[in-house]
């Protein structure tokens, strides 16, 4: 078992270390998204904190509104209220996604499609 968990840390590792910039976003959405599944507050919010503080203000009329949702967010978790958190942060995920796939080659187009399923978050 111990061995497996190994494994598993191995992967999730090099999955982190090569992924796009897209990618870790994407990754930290289905971190805070499983969160509030879970209704975890503290993972919840270190995930949105994360995704907050990763805005470059040089664009700033994205940057800003991307910064109100993330602060509603975590109010929405201060509140309890994990549904409404969680509704805007599913959007925005698709959102990312999206912009994933029409930056990737269309050869690796499957494979974002694959690794972005949105079952995912209600088993973890």
């Amino acid at each position: 078992m111990y061995q497996s968990h190994y494994f598993t840390q191995e992967y999730r590792m090099q999955d982190v270390m090569s992924a796009s910039p897209i990618r870790l976003v994407v990754m930290a959405y289905d971190v805070a998204i499983r969160a509030c599944h879970q209704q975890d507050f503290e993972r919840a919010t270190r995930a949105i904190t994360l995704l907050r503080d990763a805005l470059n203000f040089d664009y700033a009329e994205v940057a800003v509104g991307l910064f109100r949702l993330y602060q509603w967010c975590l109010e929405c978790l201060r509140a309890g209220d994990f549904q409404s958190a969680l509704n805007v942060l599913v959007e925005l995920r698709e959102a990312w996604v999206e912009a994933e796939k029409k930056m990737a080659p269309s050869s690796t187009t499957e494979t974002f499609v694959v690794r972005t399923a949105l079952p995912q978050y209600a088993s973890a």
